[in-house]
């Protein structure tokens, strides 16, 4: 079978690597997207005429006009978990099998969010930034995290680990989230609008759907402390952006630290990014070696089922699945 690797060679090198692409190689025939912009709907059915499974990137959507344009296309596999992207129901209609990676980097995206919050306390980026500008920067008092309230939105995996390490740093952890119990009983389960009013640190780890749309908006922030920190690392829909940078124009919240937003590719919005009181990262929680090698020879793993005619860990719609081997 022909596989088409859709990543740009930079999304290649940085989101898949050489060691999946070996491995990808050794149970397809694979043609590289050699461009430097991510495939659209047309210039994707043209490259992928001729195979059989799309291996796409977070950037390469998967648009309901391309499935009954590609009738050899077996597979759609989607090298993230993130698939809102993709018309999974289109995919579905002409037999095409969708799959998704599982979220490798649990460890990454927390260890980022706990330099957030050290960053946001002590002024270090701040700091850094003056010293680089040639100029003395203000001593100002900060914030140790031991004693501190961390209020984390969403306890998935990633909020189960940081709060693990959050109890460990001495913090006091509280958590909203509707569709989990916690039986941990050095964690407070509080609604929403009591985390917001306690947390000294807001960290937003929710699943971005229609139901969280603009979840921190202007009644939202209202509800923090001013001295209190908000960090988001889940996406930037989850985020009314006007209304964050008025909260922070205001000082009516103390700062904010992001590493997604509603620019292209989930980056964070520069127009916010530069506010004086705001850290950004672009988009880079999730890119270290080991969460970035899960995620891609995961993709190997399930090229090979498919290749056996077998459904693979991850698939979506292995119901509708038509176009089997």
């Amino acid at each position: 079978m022909r596989v088409l690797l859709a990543h740009t060679p930079q999304m290649r090198r940085d989101y898949y690597g050489e060691r999946s692409l070996n491995g990808l190689r050794a149970v397809a025939d694979v043609k590289l997207h050699e461009g430097d912009v991510a495939l659209d709907a047309a210039a994707l059915v043209e490259a992928a005429a001729d195979v059989d499974i799309i291996v796409a990137d977070r950037m390469t959507q998967g648009p309901g006009e391309i499935f009954p344009r590609l009738p050899k296309l077996r597979a759609f596999v989607r090298c993230a978990v993130d698939i809102r992207n993709i018309d999974v129901a289109a995919a579905s209609n002409a037999g095409v099998l969708v799959t998704q990676a599982s979220p490798g980097f649990v460890q990454s995206v927390a260890e980022l969010a706990l330099g957030f919050m050290v960053d946001l306390s002590r002024g270090v980026s701040r700091a850094t930034a003056d010293y680089h500008a040639g100029s003395k920067p203000d001593v100002v008092m900060g914030r140790q995290l031991a004693g501190s309230t961390i209020g984390i939105i969403g306890y998935g995996a990633i909020g189960r680990h940081l709060s693990g390490i959050a109890k460990v740093l001495g913090m006091t952890v509280i958590v909203a989230d509707p569709f989990v119990t916690i039986d941990d009983v050095a964690i407070r389960h509080l609604p929403l609008d009591d985390l917001l009013a306690h947390a000294d640190y807001v960290v937003c780890l929710a699943v971005a759907n229609a139901q969280t749309e603009n979840l921190i908006g202007a009644p939202a922030l209202a509800r923090m402390q001013r001295h209190a920190f908000f960090i988001n690392l889940s996406r930037g829909n989850l985020v009314d952006e006007a209304a964050l940078a008025v909260a922070l124009r205001e000082k009516r919240v103390a700062g904010a630290a992001m590493d997604v937003g509603r620019a292209p590719d989930q980056m964070p919005t520069p127009e916010l990014a530069k506010l004086p009181n705001v850290i950004a990262t672009p988009h880079v929680g999730g890119l270290t070696p080991p969460a970035i090698e899960h995620q891609s020879s995961e993709t190997v793993r399930q090229v090979a089922k498919i290749v056996a005619g077998e459904i693979p860990i991850g698939a979506v719609n292995a119901d509708r699945w038509m176009r089997r081997p």
